[in-house]
């Protein structure tokens, strides 16, 4: 929870538990997040950059903000910033995501 005037990420010097510092396995949604942002943000491409990817994050309202992962605000911001560059369209990403959703629904366990 963050304090008026502050962002709901805006975490300095406040009170946030322990860090969890064990590493971890990243789901393959998650590597896939990561490496389209490298992608994005190449030099050769430079159709993202890292200011406007914190600036998307830093706009979620502070409910999403909240529930989503740290993955989940990178591909929130990722679509956003990829929406208002008009690098793709709602109704691609609505054409796309049913796409997705007909195959995982067609092969729940994923091909495995």
């Amino acid at each position: 929870m963050s304090e008026p005037g502050r962002g709901v990420h805006d975490m300095g010097g406040l009170p946030a538990g322990p860090v969890e510092r064990s590493e971890h396995d990243y789901a393959l949604w998650e590597k896939r997040v990561d490496a389209l942002l490298v992608l994005l943000s190449d030099p050769q491409r430079r159709l993202l950059r890292v200011d406007e990817l914190r600036r998307g994050i830093e706009q979620l309202g502070a409910a999403a903000y909240e529930e989503m992962t740290y993955y989940e605000r990178w591909i929130a911001s990722v679509t956003g910033n990829l929406l208002e560059k008009g690098v793709l369209t709602s109704d691609e990403l609505g054409r796309k995501m049913a796409e997705v959703e007909g195959r995982a629904a067609a092969d729940p366990d994923g091909g495995g």
